[in-house]
């Protein structure tokens, strides 16, 4: 017999190749599945909600798996916590579901935070964990333009070339943008998100607060349903997954 865990994670992706497993780096996914195998004895497999990519951090991702019935959800918590030793991954709540619950494929949410510094210096203590841009951007542009996303589209000119998704069409519940101290903070909700899909926005979205593009150019390069009409992808560092919903009882 076997329990199914939810597991909320809190994580770092600087030093990781991205949540999924590849032979060309560590992941994070790694990290829990040999924390998990050295708790059970066994092979574990951790699936996640979302595979985020190098250098996308998250707060709160989700993953499930499934360990044998003596181990309860705290125990796991506890357990993780301490056998990924030094790597920069926490567990911050565990609860057990039922064994039909998926974490990737029974989610009906998923959001996004982008961070943005626009100032001429560089960060210290957030080295790593924000887009440093060194001009200055309006957040207002920014929002009006967003408007012209939030719905259903096919977004093509947002997705990378190597995206494996069936089909473009998303639903973009919200695209807020919000200045916060000296930094701007773009949120962002979907059920479900296409690769790079985030972060392309936020690099089209900067061409606007900076004052290059307006937000007719940005509804232009939605229309034109080609990844060259719209802006550079924005490096991965400033992307947080923060939190992956579910229907109620899950």
């Amino acid at each position: 017999m076997t329990r199914r865990i939810f597991i909320t994670i809190e994580y770092d992706g600087t030093p990781f190749v991205g949540w999924q497993r590849q032979v060309t780096g560590l992941s994070v996914q790694q990290v829990l599945e040999e924390a998990a195998a050295e708790l059970t004895c066994g092979e574990i497999l951790v699936q996640g909600a979302g595979r985020t990519d190098s250098g996308v951090h998250a707060t709160g991702q989700v993953a499930h798996l499934d360990v044998p019935d003596k181990f309860d959800a705290n125990r796991v918590m506890e357990a993780l916590n301490a056998l990924t030793g030094d790597h920069p991954v926490t567990i911050l709540d565990a609860r057990e579901v039922d064994g039909e619950a998926h974490a990737r494929f029974s989610a009906t949410g998923r959001r996004y935070l982008y961070r943005l510094l626009p100032r001429r210096q560089p960060p210290a203590l957030d080295h790593g964990r924000v887009w440093h841009h060194r001009g200055t951007l309006d957040a207002d542009a920014m929002q009006l333009a967003a408007a012209h996303l939030v719905g259903r589209h096919d977004f093509t000119s947002f997705r990378a070339s190597q995206c494996q998704a069936d089909s473009p069409v998303r639903t973009l519940d919200e695209l807020r943008i919000e200045s916060q101290g000296e930094e701007i903070h773009i949120h962002a909700a979907a059920r479900s998100f296409l690769h790079h899909q985030v972060r392309n926005i936020v690099g089209t979205l900067a061409l606007v607060g900076v004052g290059k593009w307006t937000g007719e150019d940005v509804a232009a390069a939605l229309a034109a349903k080609d990844r060259s009409a719209a802006g550079p992808t924005a490096p991965p560092e400033g992307l947080y997954l923060t939190e992956v919903t579910y229907p109620t009882g899950i």
